[in-house]
């Protein structure tokens, strides 16, 4: 592993030194890895980890798509991590608004926020706002069971959805829309939206970018399971993959090999007993390339969605860097759904923590937050909201590096004993009783956790399935005596 590598840091032990107690905020990935490192290498450190739901695992839980169980696997990591002597997980508790980042530094010697990306970018356009466009992050939040997005109710009775966006989570949602039913019921996706999507009237799906083949971001393994989608046709066009052999000879292996495999399916031409089998699909997906959103087009009543108008672009450029310019060509795509899928970004936690609004990240030197001596940050909110599960990571470990580093170089004083949860739990307590937050705010520990974790994993059961997921947290805070 680099991070450990890049100072050769030792593992050091003092029974005479104070135990240092480090706080993460946030329980998804960044948070519990960070975590995990810290406690790997550092015999005495003992780690907080804060979470405003109840439920710990972040975009694990509430981001892989319900047909992707093996990803879901780092949880088994995560649940190790917490069950650790040295390590406390406090759900239930919003930081910024029941307990201030600086009321978490006087408690902790080290704070790292590690909160990701709870907002979505958005598109700019008139329109955007119509009955039947949706944000991919509230609509992977409702199949997914996130609290928030519980309501979302989604309108699935036109044919046809576009979908703005080319990376994975675009084709997660194209997935879940053209799934047979019988797939998804096997999954840990919700109740409610499993009887939405049984009724859906959905059967064409496009995915729409404003750049070419070589730009998109999804991955081979998402697109190989949208091409062997059971009861799915792609529908690629000749056209937009020509000359593309030669491009990408001399690619890296994953875009090479990526390309190929959107040029064999756009020119493999069926035998006839497989036509005649592709005739009678009743669903088609599909990749447009070069399209750029302008407006969201409304019925003829101004309530609702009926089509997107994209402006046509062309290319300035080669490879990752090449840029979308508009060629002043337009074209109108009807669609009776809209969801976009440009990406997630993060939001300012506390107004005593640096934020950079355009580029939506604490600015940070290798996870340090800068001009905030002890205030770190890793994962979305330390780097933008990109990359899988490993990339993080990665990132994670470097910013617990810092970490570690800053107390073995005396940069983090730990001569003062610090309270920890202790002094946090005091003044919940007192917020409580003065009314200043909400009544009833108790935190909820990583073992009442496992008390929902278990009750979520006997409904499940009973419906054939590997959890029934609770989306309202109220339920949740009832069933642990809450």
């Amino acid at each position: 592993m680099a991070a450990p590598a890049r100072v050769g840091l030792r593992r050091w032990l003092s029974s005479r030194a104070p135990a240092p107690r480090i706080c993460v905020v946030g329980s998804g990935p960044a948070g519990f890895y960070t975590a995990q490192h810290i406690l790997k290498h550092h015999d005495l450190a003992q780690v907080d980890i804060y979470e405003k739901l109840p439920v710990p695992f972040g975009l694990v839980r509430f981001g892989v798509a319900p047909d992707h169980p093996e990803v879901k696997n780092v949880i088994n990591t995560f649940t190790h991590t917490a069950r650790s002597d040295r390590c406390a997980y406090y759900g239930n508790v919003t930081v910024g608004r029941d307990i201030t980042v600086g009321e978490l530094q006087q408690a902790y010697h080290a704070v790292v926020l590690s909160y990701g990306a709870e907002d979505n970018r958005v598109l700019g356009i008139p329109g955007e706002n119509l009955s039947g466009v949706y944000s991919a992050r509230a609509f992977v939040g409702w199949y997914n069971g996130l609290p928030e997005n519980r309501d979302l109710k989604p309108d699935l009775s036109c044919e046809t959805a576009l979908i703005l966006g080319h990376g994975n989570v675009a084709l997660d949602i194209a997935r879940i829309l053209l799934s047979p039913l019988d797939f998804l019921r096997k999954t840990d996706i919700t109740d409610c939206s499993l009887a939405a999507l049984a009724c859906s009237k959905v059967k064409r799906v496009w995915l729409a970018g404003r750049r070419g083949p070589l730009q998109v971001a999804f991955t081979i393994k998402e697109l190989r399971e949208m091409i062997n989608l059971p009861g799915t046709q792609p529908v690629l066009n000749p056209a937009d993959f020509t000359g593309l052999e030669n491009a990408v000879k001399d690619a890296p292996r994953p875009r090479k090999r990526l390309t190929e495999l959107m040029i064999k399916t756009a020119l493999e031409k069926p035998r006839e007993k497989a036509a005649m089998a592709q005739a009678a699909v009743p669903r088609q997906w599909g990749l447009k390339f070069q399209r750029s959103p302008q407006e969201v087009l409304p019925t003829a009543d101004g309530t609702r969605v009926r089509g997107v108008r994209m402006a046509l672009t062309r290319l300035e450029g080669s490879g990752d860097s090449a840029k979308a310019v508009p060629t002043g060509d337009m074209e109108e795509l009807d669609c009776g759904l809209v969801l976009s899928s440009i990406g997630y970004r993060s939001l300012p936690l506390d107004p005593a923590v640096p934020f950079d609004t355009q580029h939506s990240i604490i600015p940070n030197n290798l996870g340090r937050v800068m001009g905030v001596p002890g205030l770190y940050c890793s994962g979305w909110v330390k780097r933008g909201p990109v990359g899988v599960i490993i990339t993080t990571m990665n990132d994670s470990f470097d910013t617990a590096q810092s970490v570690l580093e800053d107390l073995q170089g005396g940069v983090l004083d730990v001569s003062v004993s610090k309270e920890g949860f202790g002094a946090v739990g005091s003044i919940l307590r007192s917020r409580v009783l003065s009314l200043t937050i909400t009544p009833g705010i108790r935190p909820v520990s990583f073992s009442e956790w496992e008390k929902i974790d278990a009750a979520e994993v006997a409904r499940g059961k009973a419906a054939g399935k590997p959890r029934e997921k609770i989306v309202d947290p109220q339920e949740m805070l009832q069933l642990i005596g809450h």
